[in-house]
């Protein structure tokens, strides 16, 4: 039977209490610019409580009302993703609300997930289509599709611009809202916004190199996203691994992390998928969202805890070898790490600069980098960004954690190769969310040692709590 998903209700969800007058114009911060896609979506699935049998309709009625109440109250806080974009530069906070929508699904949600191809599906549980185009003036911060299937399980379908949160200030959005769910009052977390003023848009130069990176690093194709995951014995293997040639090498034994050990592994696969589509060695650039906050602890700012914004900056790596047998893991694995750890506390802090303009020189040079590598011929790029360690299986509104946390699949004639890493429910494994380009992905998933390690498109109730 193919899977419908009927809207029942569209609605505006608008915050509990207005928003002062002072506020209602948000200023987006100078790294909120350089961000070039506009939704951060994602979903939540939940399964049904056992005591729902014979009481769906009842307690799926009392789910949702906790729902649009708890999310009305966060609202308040959270008061820019109650409004529209104004423009690149600003949120208007009118206080319309979130844009709320309620459907039915005709099934139920382990026949969902047993599904071979839900990766495709997927999207349809999400309230707007997250293309890669400028958000325009006038649209929705945020969007929400709650999702209720036959059996009164659920998934939460999330839209919300990525002008104004990343993955940790998502992160924060969703404890402030599932712990005004399930606690009320008692534990109430308040944002912080100070992105916009340790990074002001003084100008927009340095958005728009980016946005002349972002263009050199499309691909005109055809792009396919698969899902593979890495469970906790093949993530051990890989690193064993490295750690053995680390030692073989030198004298200092590596001991990766394992978002350095898959992102590595991937980019290794990926160059010998590019290498036998092209018949050659090929330059690759890889790079990471690296999360600022957490560097941030060394300098005198204002708490970073529960801040939204976009505090992120690309790290990069460049590899380059004229015999594939000589690429060895390790190798990859230094290559992640050494761009990653560049970004210390003491590089923040130049970032922030101590004088106008400080800040401008070190990202530009940071940009101007990165564009000089993208620029190179025949050069294959693949971006990296990591849900790990966010806490988004935390999650609970009230009726328990969410079984499983998904990106989305991408189809189109506009390729940009990314992956998404996004934890197992069990908290050991990686699930790796890849859009490449058809070709390409044809040639990664018939790789017999790439499959040696990673699983594509288990159902996620068979990966469960291993």
């Amino acid at each position: 039977m193919k899977m419908e998903v009927q809207i029942v209700s569209i609605e505006n969800i608008k915050p509990s209490s207005p928003t002062p007058q002072n506020l209602k114009i948000f200023k987006l911060s100078l790294l909120d610019q350089l961000i070039p896609a506009p939704y951060a979506p994602m979903v939540l699935f939940y399964s049904k409580n056992d005591f729902m049998t014979n009481k769906v309709d009842h307690q799926t009625h009392k789910r949702l009302a906790v729902l649009k109440k708890s999310l009305s109250d966060t609202l308040t806080r959270f008061y820019p993703l109650a409004g529209k974009i104004k423009d690149d530069l600003s949120i208007e906070c009118n206080d319309e609300g979130a844009y709320f929508v309620e459907t039915r699904v005709n099934c139920c949600l382990d026949e969902f997930l047993n599904q071979f191809d839900n990766v495709l599906l997927v999207h349809k549980f999400l309230p707007c289509e997250p293309i890669l185009k400028e958000s325009s003036a006038g649209t929705y911060v945020t969007n929400i599709q709650v999702n209720v299937f036959e059996c009164g399980g659920i998934a939460v379908g999330l839209c919300i611009s990525h002008k104004i949160l990343d993955g940790a200030a998502l992160s924060t959005f969703l404890k402030a809202w599932t712990a005004t769910a399930t606690q009320g009052g008692d534990q109430v977390i308040h944002p912080n916004f100070i992105a916009n003023s340790l990074f002001p848009t003084n100008d927009l130069w340095l958005r728009d190199s980016m946005m002349v990176i972002w263009g050199s690093l499309f691909k005109m194709g055809k792009c396919v996203t698969r899902r593979f995951v890495f469970n906790k014995s093949a993530i051990a293997a890989l690193k064993s691994h490295v750690e053995t040639e680390s030692c073989v090498s030198c004298d200092v034994k590596c001991r990766p992390t394992r978002v350095e050990t898959i992102s590595a592994f991937i980019w290794k696969s990926a160059m010998a998928a590019f290498r036998d589509k092209h018949g050659s060695e090929r330059p690759s650039l890889l790079t990471h969202l690296v999360n600022l906050r957490t560097r941030m602890s060394s300098a005198p700012l204002t708490s970073t805890e529960h801040s939204t914004g976009n505090l992120l900056w690309l790290a990069a790596a460049y590899h380059e070898s004229q015999n594939y047998q000589a690429t060895e893991l390790h190798d990859l694995v230094g290559k992640v790490r050494d761009a990653i750890s560049e970004f210390d506390g003491d590089y923040v802090k130049r970032m922030i600069g101590s004088e106008e303009g400080d800040n401008n020189m070190i990202m530009s040079e940071s940009l101007r980098k990165i564009g000089e590598l993208a620029s190179r011929e025949r050069v294959d790029y693949l971006g990296f960004t990591s849900w790990c360690k966010l806490g988004f299986y935390e999650m609970d509104f009230g009726w328990g954690k969410p079984i499983w946390v998904s990106s989305i699949g991408s189809s189109g004639s506009l390729v940009l190769n990314l992956i998404i890493l996004v934890e197992t429910r069990s908290g050991d494994g990686i699930e790796a969310w890849m859009t490449l380009d058809e070709q390409d992905m044809g040639i990664l998933e018939s790789d017999p040692e790439f499959l040696r390690f990673a699983s594509v498109d288990p159902s996620p109730l068979a990966i469960g709590r291993d």
